[in-house]
């Protein structure tokens, strides 16, 4: 008989789409040896190679993305038919909230794993900055949110740490003019911190986009007519990190966050746990 195991499927499937297996483990609550046993068994069992590394981690070989290809079909008609003749009676909607700089790489494979968990639960996802997103859920409006913040409120659990940078067009050269020009968000939670420091360093500054909407302010960015403080890892299109020696103050260091409701559902608790596994692994 030479049958393919679901769960090592399930975990090379992870492996590619979080690009590496050090954060697959975190979503699939493994260890990253596990993981690598689990890869090392399949490409045994076929005979194949499915996954080589590289200076920016694994990339999938061409017998690796024809396995993803049945991977997907396979694991998905086994989670309907596992959701569907053994899911128990959860049902109904949970609002998460998420500011659009924590949504990638991580939110999408959270999103998958609470599907397979209760699959007839739907996710309403809300993505607005951190400080509207705290007094929704204070209304009651989200069920669970995300915020980027290093002093969370009471209630407020830290997921992870994150390096605050200075970014700018590539190549550009707008952070060594003055008045320094930056560009903000009204609501951004780091621009109050930002505009601190500034101060502090005496460089003069003024606002080049002070608008409400992200795109706004990416658009500034990356047309070099301004620059930014965003979380490293998550550099928007056409834009780079400032290599500016220690001519901009340095902008420290901010949180992910997570709220939960104090009346939290199953969904809601399992919900969380994705979210902490997930985090912890990035």
């Amino acid at each position: 008989m030479r049958n393919l195991d679901l769960g090592v499927l399930r975990s090379f499937m992870t492996v590619a789409d979080a690009g590496g297996v050090t954060r697959a483990a975190g979503i699939l609550n493994l260890t990253q040896s596990a993981v690598s046993m689990q890869l090392k068994r399949l490409e045994e069992t076929l005979g194949v190679p499915l996954l080589e590394r590289s200076g920016r981690g694994l990339r999938l070989t061409s017998s690796g993305e024809q396995l993803l290809h049945y991977s997907r079909k396979l694991v998905a008609l086994n989670d309907e038919a596992w959701g569907k003749l053994t899911a128990e009676d959860y049902e109904g909607e949970l609002r998460l909230g998420v500011p659009h700089d924590v949504i990638y790489p991580t939110i999408p494979q959270v999103l998958k794993k609470f599907s397979a968990d209760f699959p007839r639960m739907k996710v309403q996802l809300i993505s607005l900055p951190s400080l509207t997103l705290k007094k929704q859920f204070a209304q009651g409006e989200c069920d669970l949110i995300l915020t980027t913040e290093l002093q969370p409120d009471a209630g407020g659990e830290i997921l992870a740490l994150k390096k605050l940078v200075w970014i700018g067009a590539i190549n550009g050269s707008t952070w060594r003019e003055r008045p320094l020009r930056v560009a903000f968000c009204s609501n951004c939670i780091f621009r109050p911190g930002t505009v601190e420091e500034l101060g502090k360093s005496g460089i003069p500054w003024e606002y080049a986009v002070d608008s409400e909407n992200d795109n706004a302010v990416e658009a500034a960015v990356s047309a070099d007519l301004a620059i930014h403080v965003t979380m490293e890892g998550n550099l928007p299109a056409q834009t780079e990190v400032i290599d500016h020696g220690d001519s901009l103050p340095n902008p420290g260091r901010t949180g992910i966050v997570m709220y939960v409701q104090k009346s939290a559902s199953t969904p809601i608790a399992g919900m969380a746990d994705i979210l902490r596994a997930a985090f912890a692994a990035a």
